[in-house]
């Protein structure tokens, strides 16, 4: 007896269609797997880590480094490195889980942060600021006027870190929020693969493959 069911796509079979959606399904489900466990794509929207990331680059995210976590609790499956002291790193902002932030780590669990009319001190000693940092507004605001310039000493407590952006009078990070538990950094970040400039659009094109320090 002759089937009625007509094939909707008469130019393939039906068993290479199955073979088709079976390799887009494993596809998408390699793509999840890489996103969630081993590497991520970001945007950097706003300058606060302005040398070292433009408003308009796009990054990469290693999510590996710091270990395997559950993507639901955060809690870790598989413990590799812990961020480190100038690290940038990619974490959910304390204040509104649903945002990312990225920031640059410059205390991590028992250090004492110290600043000093704009001045960085870990453990009492002058904290060596990457190339990228930048100040951009020569007035020094008191400690009872805005943490921004003077803060401290304040102890850093275990499993969380205290973060600043690169553009340092203008971030709104750590000075004035508090510190970033550890188990909700994302990973760390490590390479611009593309950026675009909004003001002139246009691309960048000598930002494409620099390396994040």
């Amino acid at each position: 007896m002759k089937s009625n069911t007509s094939n909707p796509f008469p130019f393939f079979d039906i068993n290479t269609l199955k073979e088709y959606a079976q390799a887009i399904l494993i596809a998408l489900v390699i793509a999840l797997f890489v996103r969630t466990f081993i590497v991520q794509a970001f945007k950097i929207p706003s300058g606060s880590m302005i040398q070292t990331l433009l408003i308009g680059d796009h990054i990469l995210v290693n999510k590996f480094i710091y270990g395997v976590k559950n993507p639901l609790t955060r809690t870790t499956w598989i413990d590799l490195d812990k961020p480190q002291r100038g690290d940038v790193i990619v974490f959910i902002f304390p204040l509104e889980r649903d945002k990312d932030f990225i920031k640059r780590v410059i205390g991590v669990g028992g250090d004492t942060i110290q600043i000093i009319n704009k001045k960085v001190f870990v453990n009492g000693k002058p904290f060596k600021d990457p190339p990228g940092v930048q100040h951009t507004d020569p007035n020094i605001l008191p400690a009872g006027v805005s943490p921004r310039d003077n803060l401290g000493p304040i102890k850093v407590p275990p499993e969380k870190l205290f973060v600043m952006g690169d553009n340092r009078d203008q971030s709104f990070d750590s000075r004035f929020w508090g510190f970033v538990p550890v188990k909700d950094v994302k990973g760390k970040a490590f390479i611009i693969y593309f950026s675009w400039d909004s003001d002139s659009h246009g691309i960048r094109w000598n930002r494409f493959g620099k390396l994040i320090h």
